[in-house]
């Protein structure tokens, strides 16, 4: 599939290069949405405007939502009044909010002068709350129905209201002060036994729904364990204010994803995509993070420091500071990793602290006597014996593998411990993934093994 999409593309982008415009705008209007949004990635700025003119208007605006913020805000700094209103009135509310909310100033002005009043109040009704809530994420743009009405009635007004909502295949119940109270698919209308059944018959009165400040990633929670197509929004008095749909749930499930591993990588998230970012814009998200790394490992450096008479006194030991400091990373990552999954899936809370330190010392001692055991045999037998490095002792041996096994189990409390204290704070936990860990563990590991070497060795 991947394969021939590009063999698409390269002639679709030959087309546009030889001005066969005919040609493109017919095989354009067969292609999906998203499929001539990732066309518009591997153009050139000049030519985003040409190759847009060419699709049919209901492509048109589907195309645009798919589209990556920097291509929007090119083409409507382009377009005519006529041009932006046209794309604008093709747009469901939700995506006009997103619009809004990722182009600046000068460029929302013309937005909200190009929409109509309805739907400027619609959007300004989102734009009121907490941006990464349950109502930021919402279109008001949803079937209602009444308990009085029969399915025929209903079925009516699906047909009549349908056209301009984003989904109809859940309808939803309000009484006359818009109270959620119950809600009815399309298939239990279809399949009801009487057309003259009233909806209070057949609504499900078992209702799950969020309020407007739910968090955005506890909605998507939501729609990963219930299967759900659209939920329902409430104000703080239960009356019922839009829905979220499938597709914000699984474009915030991307957003946090990206987000995280951008975190976890020791990066700033950035809002653009790669190839759209100039070098100055990455060097601006990854040179904070550096910066902190390099000035917090010089904590390892004035450890080194401390010891530098053991290390000179015992030559040999040098020779396994990276093998420590690069296990008590990884084991730190490990544990980490896993616990952030944990707190992202809602799986894990503050609460749990004590149930996951105990499981992570059970985990670390074993993971540490079995390192410790393998490292011990292979520094005997390899560096030792197969090599006659005569600076190795069986005691060099014995301060190297318990230095190891402590390590490991010291790492995995600092990678599971501060995850879950960075959300206790209200941090994300992905703040304290693999760059800061491992720093930190760094110099813990060194601080573990110079001790044990000093207890042992006497330097």
């Amino acid at each position: 599939m991947a394969e021939r999409f590009e063999i698409v593309q390269r002639a679709i982008l030959a087309m546009l290069e030889d001005k066969k415009y005919a040609t493109l705008r017919d095989i354009l209007s067969t292609m999906n949405p998203s499929d001539v949004a990732g066309l518009f990635q591997d153009l050139e700025e000049k030519q985003i405007p040409i190759m847009f003119r060419l699709l049919p208007k209901e492509l048109a605006a589907e195309t645009f939502v798919e589209m990556e913020p920097y291509d929007q805000e090119l083409l409507i700094r382009g377009f005519s009044d006529s041009e932006l209103k046209e794309v604008l009135d093709e747009l469901y509310v939700d995506d006009a909010a997103d619009l809004v909310e990722e182009m600046p100033a000068n460029v929302v002005k013309r937005i909200l002068k190009a929409v109509d009043p309805e739907m400027r109040s619609s959007i300004n009704q989102i734009l009121r709350y907490p941006e990464y809530s349950a109502g930021s994420i919402m279109t008001t743009e949803y079937v209602s129905l009444r308990t009085h009405m029969t399915v025929e009635e209903a079925i009516l007004r699906i047909r009549r209201q349908g056209v301009d909502k984003e989904t109809i295949y859940t309808c939803y119940v309000l009484d006359k002060d818009r109270t959620l109270i119950g809600l009815v698919t399309v298939k239990d209308l279809l399949l009801a036994p009487d057309d003259d059944m009233k909806i209070q018959e057949i609504m499900e009165t078992n209702l799950i729904f969020v309020n407007t400040q739910t968090d955005q990633e506890e909605v998507a929670r939501m729609f990963s364990k219930y299967n759900f197509l659209a939920l329902p929004v409430v104000d703080t008095e239960g009356r019922m204010v839009g829905i979220c749909t499938f597709d914000d749930a699984m474009d915030v499930m991307e957003e946090e994803a990206t987000e995280d591993m951008e975190l976890m990588s020791g990066m700033t998230p950035s809002e653009k995509p790669y190839l759209k970012s100039s070098p100055f814009e990455l060097f601006k998200n990854r040179i904070p993070w550096l910066m902190l790394m390099m000035v917090s490992a010089t904590f390892t450096g004035l450890i080194m420091t401390a010891f530098e008479d053991a290390l000179a006194a015992q030559i040999a030991l040098s020779a396994f500071i990276p093998m420590l400091m690069g296990t008590g990373g990884n084991s730190g990552s490990q544990s980490s990793v896993t616990v952030i999954r944990g707190l992202s899936l809602g799986e894990l809370t503050f609460s749990d602290v004590g149930e996951v330190l105990w499981k992570e010392i059970r985990t670390a001692l074993m993971c540490g006597i079995a390192l410790a055991v393998v490292c011990f045999g292979k520094i005997w037998l390899v560096d030792k014996l197969l090599f006659g490095n005569e600076n190795i002792t069986l005691m060099v041996d014995l301060v190297v593998c318990l230095a190891l096994c402590v390590t490991v189990v010291v790492a995995k409390l600092v990678g599971c411990l501060l995850p879950i204290g960075a959300k206790a704070v209200k941090l994300d936990p992905a703040v304290m993934a693999s760059p800061f860990i491992s720093t930190i563990v760094d110099a813990l590991s060194l601080l573990v093994y110079f001790l044990f070497a000093k207890m042992l060795l006497g330097v």
